[in-house]
């Protein structure tokens, strides 16, 4: 028996959501960790980012990253990105093409930051911004730092780095692998068209 969402547009839209929505609280979720592409013409890079929000009435998700990653200076010059998407248990494939808002120190990355845990706040306590070349293999972490032995109050200097991106979806498609026969759609989230693709 084929699911609901088979070949149901709203369905399968209802399922997407759902996947997504999932993925910010489950640790165990495929769609946790999306691949992000940003770039600008020659010059396109992918990375596994951590899924932090799924917003379908505002049509938006969000992740974290250091303020002083690459990846800022090419969404500043192409704020157009996309996601990417894979469950292999439910055969499902999810495509996002984003317009992404880069927040720094602001009302977002407040309540972003409020929510981040002692442990994961580490990162953005790093001397050197992600991609900085190293002499020697390192966390980029002071030593005393290294071992989790600081405060949150000592993690309080890390916010300063801290940025949460915000990607407005534009665009959906949906891959649904099925033994009786693969279904794939497209919902254009501007015009609100949905469409049926060959897989």
């Amino acid at each position: 028996m084929q699911p609901a969402y088979y070949e149901d547009f709203k369905e399968i839209k209802k399922k997407i959501w759902s996947m997504l929505d999932d993925a910010v609280t489950n640790r165990n979720s495929q769609f946790r960790i999306p691949i992000f592409v940003c770039g600008d013409q020659s010059d396109f890079d992918g990375r596994i980012v951590v899924l932090r929000k799924s917003d379908q009435q505002n049509r938006l998700v969000q992740f974290h990253s250091d303020i002083r990653s690459d990846k800022i200076e090419k969404l500043k010059k192409n704020p157009n990105a996309a996601m990417l998407f894979y469950d292999k248990e439910e055969k499902i494939q999810v495509r996002l093409k984003v317009e992404c808002t880069v927040n720094h120190n602001n009302d977002v990355t407040k309540e972003s930051w409020s929510k981040t845990q002692h442990i994961s706040r580490k990162c953005y306590l790093v001397d050197n911004g992600p991609g900085t070349e190293s002499d020697i293999p390192t966390s980029g972490l002071k030593p005393e730092l290294d071992n989790f032995e600081f405060t949150m109050e000592q993690s309080e200097e890390g916010y300063k780095n801290f940025t949460v991106i915000q990607c407005k979806v534009k665009s959906i498609e949906w891959l649904y692998l099925a033994a009786k026969g693969h279904r794939r759609a497209r919902f254009d989230l501007k015009t609100n068209k949905d469409t049926w693709l060959v897989p």
